[in-house]
């Protein structure tokens, strides 16, 4: 709850009990243990999971509140779901609550903001008291919902309170007449009242939708009253984050909107959603209303809370634009071979190309793959297969060739489509990685010229992509690129830090060769302090290894924008130098683990071995 830090202090009062009981009520019917009824309140900390079930409701300040009580109460009350946040405002002089936005940003500190004491030195004549707010800032949540992490850093911030006449008349009350802009939440606390959404929306000029997280509240928006259905679909048509919007775009029209006064969008019982827009939507082409309508499909398939089959679009009229169901809509995804089995592939100890059978009765069993990489004829260090599996990509032992070959023919190998220059093997080729457009990316780490590459359809000319960020002090360890073509996450290495970053690709077809630019990285796991190897693991989602500091190396999921997934961390597992996931969860995560090998992790299981000796596990793409 919000009270993890808070209530160390004194002066909490009848505000704080209040508040955690009403939340502790929430949990009697989720199965809460027996409340003793003897014995004295203790401060209670805040569950560090973020527990969504959980509610708190806010409380009005009490007469003559003192200013401490004020301060904590009013940061309480900022936890809640209250309608508009009108308790909140409570605390507020009447001019700070006109002018505070709480849906304007969110800032998320790594626990609830540590209120000090107040300095009554600073205004001897007692005109008001500034309580410092302390605490550690690891993200911020903007107005379109984009979570932004950093690296933890010092928060520091003031909330002032003044004395003003109380609504009687007969004496003074303190209230706020100065506060930090929008939302403060300590990390629990936002886990509990927010939750991370895909947005969907194509890419530039491609048939395939991008994913764009961003976070809505978890039940009904205390700002628009709107439910998490409703809250994803306005999300949508707000258009993209600013950080994806220069390399997607939203088939909406410009000015699309929910029709007025919508709050609530639920299914029929045919799993129908019938979406009423603006009369910007009725301009849209019946082809362009089935693009607008997939985005809506794609968007809410992740809401758990609803099971949408179909969606109809409904004009200003309430007249029918279209519609389309998911069966439909699957023409339009990036990954679009989903029901079938994903099968892993390694790199084993004789540098031939290997696949696991994930389907099979023998699941552990490798099986060596067609074509000169399965029979060893260039022997390999890293290997890519493309997302039709039809085709691989390996660099040679000597981690100076990258070679393209077919995975279904017995072909002699093509010569090498790049070569690196680098005089130390591990300064040479990264493993390489397929996009879903067929094209071939790795990276030289020359320490004389490190580059980015990108081999258009695996065999065309390479191209250096346009990396600006990328200086003398710098090189790019790994690279994974999004099924999409849209992200890539890369391995960065920076001084002695390695750090995980993500990069939009921009492309301009403005002559024979293609511009291709890597841009704004941003963190993707801020609070690692090495990161050794990543993986996509769908739309969203990425599979990390690295270390905290001072801590030990950990395998976990991440969102691309940098927030802890649900499910987070997983078996531990020593010596990781390399993963690969699947892009959905009905096939193993696969892992390198130096002295056990291949090993493999199944939903539900542990780690098991399936290769002695192997390296470079992926999966296609």
């Amino acid at each position: 709850m919000g009270a993890d830090s808070r209530a160390e202090h004194a002066g909490r009062g009848r505000g704080t009990r209040a508040l955690v009981l009403a939340a502790c009520g929430g949990l009697l019917v989720t199965g809460c243990a027996t409340m003793p009824d003897s014995g004295d309140v203790q401060p209670v900390k805040g569950a560090g999971t973020g527990d969504s079930q959980v509610r708190v409701y806010a409380v009005a300040p009490r007469e003559n509140a003192d200013p401490d009580e004020i301060v904590d109460g009013f940061l309480e009350a900022m936890t809640s779901d209250d309608p508009g946040f009108a308790t909140a405002r409570k605390y507020l002089t009447k001019k700070a609550a006109q002018s505070w936005r709480p849906e304007q940003s969110i800032t998320v500190l790594t626990t609830a903001p540590d209120r000090e004491q107040a300095d009554h030195n600073v205004d001897p004549e007692n005109q008001g008291r500034a309580f410092p707010l302390l605490g550690r800032k690891i993200a911020t949540v903007d107005a379109r919902h984009a979570y932004q992490p950093v690296s933890p850093a010092e928060y520091t911030q003031a909330i002032h309170v003044v004395q003003q006449p109380s609504a009687n008349g007969k004496g003074k009350e303190w209230r706020i007449d100065s506060l930090p802009p929008g939302l403060v939440l300590g990390e629990a606390d936002f886990l509990r009242n927010y939750r991370s959404v895909n947005k969907y929306y194509f890419a530039s000029g491609e048939n395939w939708v991008v994913a764009d997280p961003v976070y809505i509240r978890q039940r009904q928006d205390p700002v628009t009253r709107m439910d998490p259905v409703t809250q994803t679909v306005r999300a949508l048509l707000e258009g993209p984050t600013n950080w994806l919007k220069p390399a997607v775009d939203s088939q909406f029209p410009s000015g699309t909107e929910l029709k007025s006064g919508v709050t609530t969008l639920a299914t029929d019982d045919q799993s129908t959603l019938r979406v009423p827009l603006n009369s910007k939507a009725d301009r849209a082409s019946g082809e362009a209303c089935r693009r607008m309508a997939a985005q809506l499909l794609f968007t809410l398939r992740d809401l758990t809370s609803v099971n949408v089959e179909q969606v109809e679009l409904l004009g200003s009229g309430g007249q029918s634009l279209c519609r389309l169901g998911r069966g439909q809509a699957v023409e339009f995804a990036a990954v679009r071979n989903t029901d079938r089995d994903e099968n892993p592939y390694f790199v084993d100890e004789q540098g031939r190309l290997m696949m696991l059978l994930v389907g099979s009765k023998e699941p552990n069993a490798p099986v060596e793959v067609p074509g000169p990489f399965g029979k060893g004829t260039v022997p390999l260090r890293s290997v890519a297969v493309d997302r039709g599996e039809t085709r691989a990509a390996g660099v040679g032992q000597s981690g100076r060739e990258l070679y393209v070959s077919s995975l279904g023919t017995e072909q002699d190998p093509l010569p090498p489509v790049l070569t690196s220059r680098a005089a130390k093997p591990a300064d040479r080729l990264s493993a390489p990685s397929w996009d879903g457009r067929g094209d071939l990316w790795v990276a030289d780490r020359d320490p004389a010229a490190p580059q980015l590459w990108m081999v258009p359809d695996g065999t065309g000319h390479p191209v250096k992509v346009r990396t600006p960020w990328l200086g003398d002090d710098a090189r790019i360890d790994s690279l994974r690129v999004s099924a999409d073509g849209v992200r890539i996450a890369l391995v960065v290495t920076r001084g002695e830090r390695t750090t995980l970053q993500i990069g939009r690709i921009q492309r301009q077809n403005t002559g024979e060769e293609p511009v291709v630019s890597v841009l704004d990285l941003q963190p993707a796991a801020p609070r690692m302090e090495s990161v050794t190897a990543v993986s996509w693991a769908g739309p969203s989602r990425l599979v990390v290894v690295g270390k905290e500091a001072g801590g030990v190396q950990q395998i976990r999921y991440l969102q691309t924008d940098g927030s802890t997934s649900t499910t987070s961390v997983l078996p531990g597992l020593n010596g990781v130098t390399s993963v690969a996931a699947p892009h959905t969860d009905r096939a193993p995560v696969v892992a390198d683990s130096g002295n056990d090998g291949i090993v493999r992790l199944a939903p539900g299981t542990n780690w098991q071995p399936v290769a002695k000796k192997g390296i470079s596990p992926v999966y296609p793409g």
